[in-house]
Formats: structure tokens, sequence, C-alpha cells
């Protein structure tokens, strides 16, 4: 498709359109003279897309505009200025977009013209290559599981490809190959969101490079690809326009990719891929193009949609509402998919995954080479999102270059966050034993309810002599909130539980606490400790989002609700939230366990998560969790006994997870 820039048969009068408007969004600019000390990954796709739109439309005027942007790439002595000239990011986009241009309108430059930006291409690639091969077992050459790897090795692929350099495809190839065996067959990502769909369509781009210049088909290696659509899914917010901001996330905005969702719904059938590449090309594309804080953003994706797009896919809305992705450590579910919906994103996993902690970790003791560079992964593991009424109620940071755990919904201990933090690369040099990882998962959406319980002592510093802390989630179908927070340390400790807000959180007379955003609320109710110590404080968080751009700077205001406990060996935190600020959570009176029950949707969770013994006056299980909604069969997780009114419903001589009866 890309090198013969031929796209699936059919009509695509949208994408042409789409194609045609992009090819002449710069003829207002000129074309920078020196090189500028920002990004010039823009300068690529100024030149390529009027190149496909005169290949397709014959119109010479797409093809002076192509000439003009050539003509100010290749003049410019170095691809990158302010981080790694040449050999990062702005090379590896600018060989991918030029080398396309040179293979779709060579022919038809003048001859000085096609005869310099091959010369370039030559150039900037030999640079390339020797710099990849040169840095082996560090940085982006041997990262295996992030956008630089996947960009650099994309554009060297497409100038080899173009330029008949076997030497730059055969080592391209080769990382690819391994990149796809790697990566977590789920299909989730851990920079994020914001890097999902920077990066991931370049591996797309480097499988179609592949297949139609060797015929080598690696679609279904792995198995990454094929699930990573259902994670972009479940990491939109209802009403699809902003997405789940876990990892670094320039802003809740930038998230589209029309184009990959065109491929990826192509080469595997999905429906609702389709139905997100028309949103988000069509009704989404101006608001996602004007507030993303990603450059060069959607709008110069227009080539890929194009070429990806095939008209004989069918569209479909999403209705799935619940997803577990168990590499990432990553539980997402949702009322539904409308604006108002509610939904909760809740993740533990070691850094950067399962996948890549695990294998990164061979490669450090086998080869000596650090291949994990999760710089944009964050110490979140036991930290949730929620969205509701069409807002952000408890939030997370967004993007970081200091990352905290301090910043996100999750707990302190003497008031302090994970060990080793307070640094861009907060996985660097850790022990291999500091994992947090879920267990208990439940995310059953027919019933509606979600579960999972996050294991975070690891992440702490050993000198706190955290022994358990244990967050447990459980969404009800109706969308409520509980969490159950255990902890337990070998000495006295002070546990502070934080809750992220975009505006401060109001009091009520009760102890409850109001969320607001916009119009939307979510009353928080504390049911223990009765007697924590409870402030609310503004939280600045500040950020260079690329190296290549020095003065760019994000920041983020959150306001942190904090209740710290007094200092005890055990800590315990039982708290609901309630979307619609309705006070319905009332707590259980239970002689084992913890319970919370929600009187105006007939639900009720009990919980024991560590002694899986849990007596109420309804209820008798040992088990982690009974989940109870009136008029419907329980739930349960791992359980292997649960009478309920005085009914044996379940006697197993092994933990059961799901509905009984």
């Amino acid at each position: 498709m890309l090198l013969s820039a031929t796209p699936p048969p059919g009509p695509r009068p949208a994408q042409e359109l789409r194609l045609r408007e992009e090819a002449a969004r710069h003829r207002g600019l000129t074309p920078p003279r020196t090189h500028p000390l920002a990004s010039i990954t823009w300068l690529g796709p100024a030149a390529s897309n009027p190149a496909l739109a005169y290949r397709v439309t014959g119109d010479r005027a797409h093809l002076d505009e192509s000439r003009r942007w050539i003509e100010a790439v290749v003049r410019l002595p170095h691809w990158g200025r302010a981080h790694m000239p040449d050999h990062d990011l702005d090379a590896g986009w600018l060989l991918h977009h030029l080398s396309l241009t040179l293979r779709w309108i060579g022919d038809d430059l003048p001859e000085e013209v096609e005869a310099m930006l091959r010369y370039k291409l030559l150039l900037q690639g030999r640079r390339m290559y020797e710099f990849a091969v040169a840095s082996e077992g560090s940085w982006w050459s041997s990262s295996y599981w992030q956008n630089h790897n996947w960009i650099c090795h994309a554009g060297l692929a497409t100038a080899g490809y173009v330029l008949g350099k076997e030497e730059w495809t055969g080592r391209a190839k080769e990382n690819l190959g391994t990149v796809l065996d790697l990566m977590p067959p789920d299909g989730s990502h851990a920079e994020g969101v914001v890097y999902w769909r920077y990066g991931v369509p370049f591996l797309a781009a480097h499988l179609d490079l592949l297949q139609e210049a060797e015929g080598v088909d690696w679609w279904e290696r792995g198995g990454f690809l094929s699930s990573t659509f259902r994670y972009r899914l479940h990491q939109t917010a209802p009403g699809f326009a902003f997405n789940v901001d876990h990892g670094d996330c320039h802003d809740r905005r930038s998230g589209h990719s029309a184009g990959l969702y065109y491929r990826l719904a192509a080469r595997y059938g999905i429906a609702e891929a389709q139905w997100m590449g028309d949103l988000a090309s069509g009704e989404l594309l101006w608001k996602e193009a004007s507030e993303s804080g990603v450059r060069p953003g959607i709008l110069p994706e227009a080539y890929l949609e194009y070429l990806w797009y095939d008209p004989s896919v069918r569209a479909a809305r999403p209705t799935e509402t619940h997803a577990f992705f168990p590499d990432l450590g990553l539980l997402a579910a949702r009322t539904g998919w409308d604006d108002d919906a509610t939904l909760v994103s809740f993740k533990a996993s070691p850094g950067g995954g399962h996948t890549a902690w695990e294998t990164s970790a061979k490669h450090r003791a086998e080869r000596g080479w650090e291949t994990l560079n999760q710089g944009h992964h964050h110490p979140d593991s036991g930290s949730f999102v929620l969205v509701s009424q069409g807002e952000f109620l408890a939030v997370d940071e967004g993007y970081s270059n200091r990352k905290q755990a301090a910043h996100h919904n999750l707990l302190l201990v003497d008031g302090q966050g994970y060990a080793d933090e307070g640094r861009y690369h907060v996985y660097e040099g850790v022990p291999y034993e500091r994992q947090a990882r879920q267990r208990d998962v439940l995310a059953d959406a027919e019933g509606g309810w979600a579960h999972a319980t996050a294991e975070i002592a690891a992440m702490y510093d050993p000198g706190l002599g955290v022994r358990r802390l244990d967050r447990t989630l459980v969404f009800t179908p109706s969308g409520r909130l509980v969490l159950l927070d255990l902890a337990e340390a070998e000495e006295a400790r002070a546990w502070t539980f934080l809750l992220q807000t975009d505006r401060p959180t109001e009091p009520g007379p009760d102890g409850s606490r109001l969320i607001r955003s916009g119009a939307a609320t979510a009353l928080v109710r504390r049911f223990a400790p009765h007697d924590a110590s409870v402030t609310c404080e503004v939280t600045e968080v500040e950020a260079n989002p690329t190296s290549s751009t020095p003065e760019l700077r994000l920041t983020r205001t959150l306001h942190t609700l904090r209740a710290t406990t007094a200092r005890s060996r055990d800590g315990l935190f039982l708290t609901a939230l309630t979307p619609g600020g309705a006070p319905g959570a009332e707590q259980i009176a239970c002689t084992d366990g913890h319970g919370v029950t929600f009187a105006e949707t007939g639900e009720s969770v009990l919980l024991s998560p560590a002694a899986r013994r849990i007596r109420s006056p309804r209820v008798s299980a040992d088990a982690a969790a009974v989940l109870i909604r009136a008029g419907e069969e329980p739930y349960v997780v791992g359980c292997t006994r649960l009478e309920l009114d005085g009914v044996v419903l379940l006697d197993a001589p092994e933990p059961y997870t799901g509905k009984v009866g």
C-alpha cells in the first residue's frame, strides 16, 4: 500500500477530501531556511501529503507544493537540532516521509531536485543506520517497548526499501521481529494512550512496507497488533473524545489516530476500529487537531487515512464495557459509551508491564543490555481514574518529568511514595523484586461488576518495613466505586490516602467530600478510619514533554485530598465514591470483612481480600468478595463457600470467581 500508493479498492471520497485539504494546508507558510530549535517532524508530512495528492489527482499544484518543502528539508545540514541530531525522532520521521515522497513523485521532480533528495536520504539513512549499530544494547536501538525504537527503525526501513539498501532494511526487519515477539499479546502499552497513537502507527507502517516489498506477512506475529485496538478502545472516555491518561499524556485529547484505526480495521476486520476511524477523521478531527498537545498531530495522517481505509469493512459502534489487560494489570469498566456514562480505569504492574520487566531483566543479565527504557511509565500501580457525566472526577497527573506516587490516587507511607521516585526514568536500576501486580480480577460485562486487588507493598522503600499494602477496587453495575486499602508494617507508620481532582473537593457536614467538575459531581464517603486528619492541598506538576523542543513546558494543577491516620502498624481505608453526588452509600455491619451498600441501586459490596472470611447479617462466605445486586444472582471472587439469607449457594473445593447460580 505505502510504497505503491495503492489503497484497497472502492470509493473513498471523505479520505480524498482530507488528503487534498491537508496537501494545501501549508501553502501560506514559508519553509524554514535554517533549522528551527523546535522539532521538525512536521516537515516530512508537509512534503508527503502533497506528493500523494498529486499521485491521486494529477494536480500539479500539489507537485509544486511538495517540491517546495523537499527543497527546504534537504538543505538542512542535520535533521534534529536540540537533541540527538540525525539520530532520533526528527530523522526517523523525515526518513519515512521523504522516502515515500521520492517513491511517489521522484520521476516528476526536476532532475536536480530528485538527485538532491536521493543524496540527502542516503546521507541521513547512513547516519541513522550507523548510530543504530553503534548504540546497540542502549537507548532506542534496543529499546523494544517504546516509540523511539519503532519510529527510527520504520524510517530507516522506508529509506532502505526506496533506495535499495538491504543492509538498512535487514537490520530494521530484525528489530521489528524482536519487537513483535516481545510486545504483550494483550495489546496493552505501558507508555500510555498518547504514545500509543504516536508510535504504533509506525509499527503498522513498517509491517505494510515489509509485506509489500518482501512479501513477508507478520501481522499476526506475537499478537500485539491484532489486540491493541481493544486496549486503545478501553482507554477511551465515554463520549469518545477524550482518553484515560495513564502514563505520560500531554493532555486528555491527544489519543486518536484515524489512519491506524483504519489499518487495524482492514487487516483484522474490526468493525469498531472502522467506526472509530470514521469518528476521528470526521466529527472529532478538528477538536483533536486544535486541542492536542502532541505534534505533528492528527492532521498530517491524511496520507495514512487515504491509503489504509478499506470501504468494504463494516463499521459498528463499540458496545463492550469491561476489559482486563493482564500484562499491564489494567482493569477498565464502564456503564456505557454515552457522554454521561461512568468509567473507571485501574492499573498495577511492574515497570513497563510484566513482559517488558521479565524480558529486560534477562537482557540485562545475559547480554549486559539495557532494553527497558520506560521513561513514560509512572509510579502509579494501584492508582485509578474515574470519569462520569462527561467529566474527569478522580484524575491522573498526565505528563511528568519528576514522577511521584504523590501525583496519583495512591497511598503514602510516612509521607513517602515509591522508592527511587522523583525522576524521569522512575524504574531505571530498581531491583527486579520491586514489582506490583493485580490479583483476584473480575471483569464481567454481563453482570456489570468489576473487581481487582493491586498488591503494591514492594514498591515502597524497604526501610519502611511495609509487609502489605493491598488496594481492592470494586466497580458496581451502576458505576459506584468501593475502595478497600489494607496496610501492614513492621513498625507503626502514618498511612495517607490520596485523591486527585481538578478542583478542590468540598467538605460535607457528615465528613463526606464532594468532587465537582463542570456540572458533574461525585460524593466521597470515607467509612474508615474515623480519626484521620484530612486536608486539601494544591499540587503543581510541570514537565517538558520533548527534548527536541527544550522551551516547551506543560503544567497541570491538581487538588489533592489527603487523609492521614495516626501512626499504627496496621492501616485500613474503606471509601465509597458515588457519581452524581447521591448520598446512598452506607457501611454494612460485618463481624468479619468489610461492606458497603448503596440503597438507591440495591447494590452491596462485601470484601475480605486477605482473610477471605465474610460474615454479615445476610452473608456468610469464605471469599475475597461477594457482590450483590437486588433481584439478580450474586457474584463472588475467590470463593469456596457462599451462604446468602440462610441458603447455601456455593460449596466448592477450589476458589471460584464469577456469577453464582
